[in-house]
């Protein structure tokens, strides 16, 4: 959504559309879920509706997916928060309405994924046109909203930057989560035999059905030993930190890569330099939103390969709720508290 001022009223929208809109006070305003302060939410039922500027696209969004970085922004700890007041949600799935003035991109009407920062908890969003990703029609909202930020970030992560190879096994940590659970599903189509770390029963099944193939509670105190058993692992995919962090690293097996993705655990680890010699492991950081920054072309190609998996029925994206916009603090809160597993979205 564009900074520094109201956002600008739409004038010239009925030329562009296929559909009649008729100029009430409804459409020109809508509701949004805004950032007013660190911690501090309010749904606005008044917002004003924005107009595309150079180089974006009026979008009508049908879905948002939720991610741990929203909790990160709305607390103002993230590396890439927006100044305050802001609309919050990375990722979205809708309709192309209109597009700004010498732009080009897909034309209204055309359904869109796009990960624009910002701007996603709200009923319209401008976001840049270029990075705009047509989606399968067949392919449901809730679906598409959370389908670029985790797929893409497990699969740059592993066949990118970790180099997984076939026979390989790769331990998930926060295996049920966001991300994790797109690493496991990833990791077995990539033939890599899977461990899964996660919290609980439950959980531990959902990891299981999208192909992990060992099982270990998050809260066992014995993960170490757990991993040590079946012979250590060679890649670690690490969305977590915390006390998990310090025993995967342990089991990594000579020649290993440990993937650092996140810290959900609020807790960042420590890597001792000597045992990275010691034992040849590469220490690999990424994050996907700055690689989409520098390296587009792989963000790109991974999302294009991913978007043929799902075509071809290789992966099966898992979204444990859909909650309205009207309840986007529940919605919040179940990533929070770790209740939900796969993706949360909200939909206007």
């Amino acid at each position: 959504m564009p900074q520094g001022g109201a956002p600008r009223l739409v004038s010239t929208i009925c030329d562009r559309l296929s559909y009649d809109i008729v100029f009430t006070e409804k459409a020109v305003s809508m509701r949004a879920f805004e950032v007013t302060g660190p911690g501090e939410t309010v749904l606005k039922l008044d917002f004003p509706k924005p107009e595309p500027a150079r180089g974006e696209a009026l979008i009508e969004i049908e879905a948002c997916g939720l991610n741990f970085a929203d909790l990160l922004m709305i607390e103002g700890s993230y590396q890439d928060t927006p100044t305050v007041p802001f609309v919050p949600g990375l990722e979205v799935c809708g309709k192309v309405v209109a597009l700004g003035e010498d732009t080009e991109g897909p034309a209204p009407g055309t359904r869109i994924a796009v990960f624009g920062g910002q701007g996603g908890l709200a009923e319209f969003g401008c976001f840049p046109a270029a990075r705009l990703v047509p989606v399968p029609e067949a392919m449901p909202a809730p679906i598409a909203a959370g389908f670029l930020v985790a797929w893409s970030t497990s699969h740059v992560a592993l066949a990118n930057r970790a180099r997984l190879q076939r026979g390989e096994r790769l331990l998930v940590l926060g295996a049920a989560g966001g991300v994790g659970l797109t690493a496991v599903e990833l990791g077995a189509h990539m033939g890599a035999e899977v461990v899964a770390v996660a919290r609980g029963e439950a959980k531990l099944a959902v990891a299981k059905e999208h192909g992990a193939r060992h099982l270990i509670d998050a809260e066992d105190p014995e993960i170490l030993d757990k991993l040590k058993a079946i012979g250590g692992v060679d890649v670690v995919y690490d969305a977590v930190g915390g006390a998990a962090a310090k025993a995967a690293f342990r089991a990594i097996r000579p020649g290993g890569r440990y993937l650092v993705v996140g810290f959900a655990s609020g807790e960042v680890p420590n890597f001792a330099a000597n045992h990275l010699l010691v034992k040849n492991v590469d220490l690999i950081g990424l994050y996907w939103g700055g690689m989409a920054g520098y390296a587009p072309d792989v963000i790109t190609d991974s999302i294009a390969t991913l978007l043929d998996l799902y075509a071809r029925g290789k992966i099966a994206p898992h979204v444990s709720h859909v909650l309205p916009l009207e309840r986007c603090e529940d919605a919040l809160e179940l990533i929070r508290s770790r209740r939900s597993t796969g993706k949360v979205v909200v939909t206007p």
